[in-house]
């Protein structure tokens, strides 16, 4: 007798599978690791790298619910970052507003191109990723940018626990209980059929970029307040981080309806988690992103919703 075939268009088995594979990633590293893995050290300095990922992916979750892409994060953090930093040192929140704002305008940029010039998502912000960078480079040629020294009396895990909870409360509540959650999975799952439900597809996706911006930059302070100083490879590999740790959380890179706010949480704890078992198990580097690739590509099979894939955003 033939088995059944695995339904993935269950919302229950789609939304087990992640949690699934999280717990057998822990079994499997706390085995490799003779149990160093889920030591309180290990596990606070998981904590304290998680953070700043988990809050700059809300705004990435966002972009992807709607079908675009964002390849330009990475960039966007170290621009915010000193923007962040330097102006920290004049006055601590005036270095929040500032981040928050030069993010909100890069994604504003982003959007700009994407939204208004029609160009697909996925062009537009791999080249603001190498614009940006350069930025980056060229304002730490001569030095690191530094934060004011005063930022580190913030680094407790009590505080940055606390913003990161409550960036994700704030978000899931107008994504699952307000229109804007609705409208971004309409959206997600067919541009045209959104308009013509009267949702205003142009103006939405332009604003979701601007506010995907501004919550990477308000990322940069909690990440400011981690190292006090941005050298030129700050954000570096950032989106790839993000893209990952979602995918991880069982996300549909192609966004729409079956989008679900756990991605976030589950995603970027399994992404830290690996990374840092598959360090301490003592791979190379080659052999992470090998590991890593594999398991994307895997991962990305399994949750890819065809049906939205016909049209690249």
């Amino acid at each position: 007798m033939a088995g059944k075939k695995i339904d993935l268009d269950n919302p229950r088995l789609r939304a087990a599978l992640p949690l699934i594979g999280f717990l057998f990633m822990i079994v499997l590293f706390t085995i490799l690791t003779k149990g160093a893995i889920i030591t309180p050290n290990n596990l606070q300095l998981q904590l304290s790298q998680m953070y700043m990922l988990m809050i700059a992916a809300i705004g990435v979750f966002f972009i992807i619910t709607m079908g675009c892409l964002d390849f330009s994060q990475g960039s966007l953090m170290g621009v915010a970052c000193i923007a962040c930093c330097y102006f920290s040192n004049k006055n601590l929140i005036l270095g929040i507003i500032m981040g928050i704002l030069v993010g909100a305008a890069i994604g504003a940029i982003n959007g700009w191109l994407h939204v208004f010039m029609q160009i697909p998502s996925f062009i537009v912000t791999m080249s603001t990723q190498f614009l940006f960078r350069g930025v980056v480079q060229f304002c730490t040629t001569k030095a690191p940018v530094m934060a004011n020294i005063s930022m580190m009396k913030l680094a407790t895990m009590p505080f940055m626990m606390t913003v990161t909870v409550i960036c994700l409360v704030v978000a899931f509540f107008f994504f699952r209980y307000t229109s804007f959650g609705a409208n971004l999975k309409a959206i997600g799952a067919s541009e045209r059929g959104a308009r013509f439900a009267g949702i205003k597809v142009t103006k939405t996706k332009f604003l979701v970029y601007v506010l995907a911006g501004a919550i990477t930059g308000f990322a940069a302070f909690i990440n400011a307040i981690k190292v006090l100083s941005v050298t030129s490879t700050g954000g570096n590999q950032l989106e790839t981080q993000i893209l990952i740790g979602l995918v991880l959380g069982g996300m549909p890179i192609s966004g729409g309806a079956k989008v679900r706010f756990s991605n976030i949480v589950v995603g970027v704890l399994m992404y830290r988690f690996m990374a840092t078992g598959l360090v301490m198990v003592g791979l190379t580097t080659q052999m992470q992103q090998l590991i890593q690739g594999i398991v994307f590509v895997v991962m990305v099979t399994l949750f890819s919703d065809r049906k939205s894939l016909a049209v690249i955003k």
